[in-house]
């Protein structure tokens, strides 16, 4: 199949007339100032799709239901608890129908690939199934009948605190070990065999779940595969990491594991400027989820100085609180606008486009957080898998905009009609800024959720 852009931000910047031939998902050739050929699919603006690189699908279903104070002070770790009562009693069917409709709200806003950091393992009971990689199957289930690209990360989580604590009642269905996990990440890789372009990695949980022989071990496990991380999310995380190793969570895995192009260290909220430097010249993602992490309380993260340092970067959903592309871009920024009372932070020195660092740098550091490889991303370039999305030329948004300032008002602009069409390996997924299978997913997501609230 072949499509014509009108006009298409390609790796070295915008371009007009580009035709793009498409095969086995991935763009067979880029051709520029070509003209468009009979049966050519016609495109007006064309940008790269970008990868979530943290997701809990399953916590779409949430959303909205634990915005009410209780009589104690509301933070993570109270809001953690309504999500272990949250998941105690969902099914995998159910785990597929929430997963299924959070994906689809990702393709519609932008996302073409997803990581999701997946933990719940067990029955409700805290019971293996018969299959270690059951519910992993239904998030398998879910990527497909959506049709985005997947990158499974089974989490290894064995503790309920640094130092090896043992784990509470509430994460009885994610808890895990070595053994065990080795046997449930070979199981994930089979679920995944005839999904096109599926990727497995591996995600210990964070450094209160795992004790360094443990990760040590999963960190093998993963071979080539990416290794994400929860890290320096909250502030009494640091406190507790410091008061068991004498050292801050990014501090520490940089000092003791081998920290490298492998590696999302997912939020890294809250680093010293030493912390920054040094993740920055690992070469790791550090994997922002700005609306979750703004939504939680989490902090704001150090994401500017990390980015004048050459740091990658990727964005995430995270609890899918709220799913797009361009919110967490937006978030991002003006998370950085109201700690330094400025503009335009993340642009850096010179005349650039805010809206444009923003999208590249996501696009490429949501590449390498996937396992897509250090010089993916490089979006609408031959060999890349044809993911991309076509911005509604006649959303008001855009009216007398071209260049940098189309995604400078889709980042900032609000358009909620602002996407048109999106591509997911080369398959049409949206048309018209409705997915093709919302109506069907939808439906199975509305029963789910009746039966379990």
């Amino acid at each position: 199949m072949a499509v014509h852009f009108e006009t298409a931000l390609l790796p070295d910047g915008w371009a007009s007339n580009v035709r793009v031939e498409i095969a086995d998902g991935r763009f067979a050739a880029v051709e520029r100032d070509a003209q468009a050929r009979v049966g050519d699919e016609r495109v007006t603006v064309a940008l790269p799709g970008v990868c979530n690189v943290h997701s809990h699908g399953f916590q779409r279903g949430m959303a909205g239901l634990t915005e009410y104070r209780g009589p104690d002070a509301d933070n993570f770790w109270s809001w953690r608890e309504l999500m272990y009562r949250f998941v105690a009693r969902m099914t995998p069917a159910d785990l597929e129908a929430i997963t299924a409709q959070a994906y689809v709200e990702m393709i519609e806003s932008g996302f073409t690939r997803v990581a999701e950091f997946h933990y719940v393992h067990h029955d409700p009971a805290g019971k293996p199934y018969a299959n270690p990689a059951e519910t992993a199957a239904s998030v398998a289930s879910a990527a497909s009948s959506a049709g985005i690209g997947l990158t499974l990360l089974p989490v290894f989580y064995a503790h309920g605190g640094f130092g090896g604590a043992p784990p509470n009642e509430g994460q009885r269905r994610f808890v895990t070990g070595v053994d065990a996990f080795a046997r449930l990440l070979e199981a994930c890789r089979k679920v995944v065999a005839s999904l096109p372009q599926a990727i497995v990695g591996v995600a210990p949980h964070s450094l209160r779940a795992v004790t360094p022989e443990e990760l040590a071990q999963v960190e093998v496990l993963a071979g080539a595969g990416p290794i994400h991380i929860h890290a320096a999310e909250q502030i009494k995380e640091v406190e507790d990491c410091v008061a068991w190793s004498g050292a801050r969570p990014v501090q520490w895995l940089l000092d003791h594991a081998a920290v490298d192009e492998r590696w999302c260290l997912i939020h890294a909220t809250h680093m010293e400027p030493a912390e920054i430097s040094r993740l920055a010249a690992s070469g790791a993602v550090a994997g922002f989820c700005p609306v979750t992490e703004a939504n939680l309380g989490d902090g704001i993260s150090p994401a500017a100085p990390y980015i004048r340092e050459k740091g990658s970067f990727g964005i995430g959903t995270d609890s899918n609180v709220l799913i797009s592309v361009s919110e967490e871009l937006r978030q991002l920024e003006y998370g950085q606008r109201l700690r330094d009372r400025a503009r335009n932070v993340v642009a850096g020195d010179g005349a650039n486009s805010t809206g444009r660092t923003l999208f590249e740098g996501a696009i490429r550091g949501g590449a390498r957080a996937t396992g897509q490889g250090i010089d993916a991303g490089t979006g609408i370039a031959r060999g890349a898998s044809a993911d991309f999305f076509s911005l509604n030329r006649d959303a008001a948004s855009f009216v007398s905009r071209s260049g940098d300032a189309l995604i400078d008002s889709f980042v900032f602009g609000g358009a909620r009609d602002a996407i048109d069409g999106v591509w997911c390996g080369g398959h049409k997924r949206v048309t018209q800024g409705r997915h093709h299978a919302r109506p069907t997913i939808e439906l199975n997501y509305r029963k789910a959720l009746t039966r379990l609230l």
